[in-house]
């Protein structure tokens, strides 16, 4: 895999944000033109990057992929981690300066129906990955191909990963992105998303100490 077509930042928005439990900061929101799926993702610069493309201080962007998740994000579900992911992310990038890339990747990329489908098979037994393949799905379909391109767009090429996900890191590494040190987020356990959490640290090998 090599480098994918350049992408441009189409529009740039300073935009204040504020979570469910009053955390609030600043982002600067940016869209762009030329990715390769068409979709509408965007990039959230916070700390030193929401001035702008330009940093104050030379160092590797700590560096967010989230993908959108309607029912964590913004209804408040408890059966992922994803809300309190989301916002872990805002906090600590904007301490240390990055970028919050938000992927239109509903479901590991089956799309909003097919993950409440998922959610039914999963509520009959099968875990996370099993009900995506069970639908006819990849166990995990995501593609990263746009963000690399969005991040090249930002001028990034070296970068702090936040995740868990080793597939992100390999994927970027895959698209000419240098990830110099992979971050892991907290572990968000409760009651209800620890059979979720603990499919993702094992069938998905993502660093989750339970």
């Amino acid at each position: 895999m090599t480098a994918p077509p350049p992408a441009t930042v189409r529009s740039r928005l300073v935009v204040p944000l504020r979570f469910a439990d009053g955390y609030a900061t600043t982002a600067r929101l940016m869209t762009f033109d030329g990715l390769v799926d068409g979709r509408e993702h965007l990039a959230l610069g916070l700390g030193d990057r929401a001035g702008g493309l330009r940093r104050t201080v030379d160092r590797p962007p700590l560096v967010r992929l989230h993908s959108e998740c309607l029912t964590g994000d913004v209804l408040g579900s408890e059966r992922c981690d994803c809300g309190p992911q989301l916002q872990e992310a805002a906090e600590r990038i904007t301490d240390v300066g990055g970028y919050l890339l938000y992927l239109r990747q509903e479901g590991r990329g089956i799309g909003l129906y097919a993950k409440i489908d998922a959610y039914g098979l999963q509520d009959a037994g099968l875990d996370t990955y099993e009900a995506n393949v069970a639908l006819g799905f990849d166990e995990d379909a995501r593609d990263y191909t746009a963000a690399a391109q969005m991040l090249h767009a930002l001028q990034v090429d070296r970068l702090r990963l936040l995740s868990n996900n080793p597939d992100k890191e390999s994927q970027l590494r895959d698209l000419e992105i240098d990830v110099v040190e992979r971050v892991p987020t907290r572990v968000h356990l409760s009651p209800v998303n620890e059979r979720y959490l603990a499919t993702k640290s094992v069938r998905g090998a993502h660093s989750l100490r339970l």
